[in-house]
């Protein structure tokens, strides 16, 4: 019992003492608000963070509705834009490899010879160029180009 009054009067002698200092300090500071404030201002924050946390589905659906269309069209730009990049890189890696670059070169310009031979040179050829294109049209979008310039 005799310790329990000690150590009553022993805390009770600290907190005074830290009292005091805080009242007599000259330095400017100013006092701590009482414990009870504050621990109701952090109650009154996490109900805030609480409420806002519930309600961010909800927050996330409306915005995503209401600007579906331009949500898709960024996304589909950095997706475009990331896959440029990533070919570009690989590109630029399979360049920088030793006679890869003068081969590919090599073959570029042969092909580029063969069909300039094959397609372009003669009015018949460029004719079955021409239907092949028509062709490949028709097969891509499914209908005729009489239908669609009518």
């Amino acid at each position: 019992m005799e310790t329990e009054l000690q150590q009553q009067q022993y805390i009770d002698a600290a907190s005074q003492n830290q009292i005091e200092a805080l009242k007599g300090s000259e330095g400017g500071l100013a006092m701590l608000p009482p414990a009870s404030q504050n621990e109701e201002q952090w109650q009154r924050i996490g109900r805030q963070i609480s409420v806002f946390l519930a309600k961010l589905p909800e927050y996330i659906g409306r915005f995503y509705q209401e600007y579906k269309l331009p949500i898709i069209s960024f996304a589909l730009l950095v997706i475009g834009v990331t896959t440029l990049r990533i070919f570009l890189a690989v590109l630029s890696a399979i360049n920088d490899i030793p006679l890869v670059s003068p081969s590919l070169q090599l073959i570029g310009l042969g092909y580029t010879t063969w069909f300039t031979f094959r397609y372009l040179l003669k009015d018949s050829t460029r004719q079955e160029l021409a239907a092949e294109i028509r062709l490949i049209k028709k097969q891509i979008l499914g209908r005729q180009e009489s239908e669609t310039l009518s």
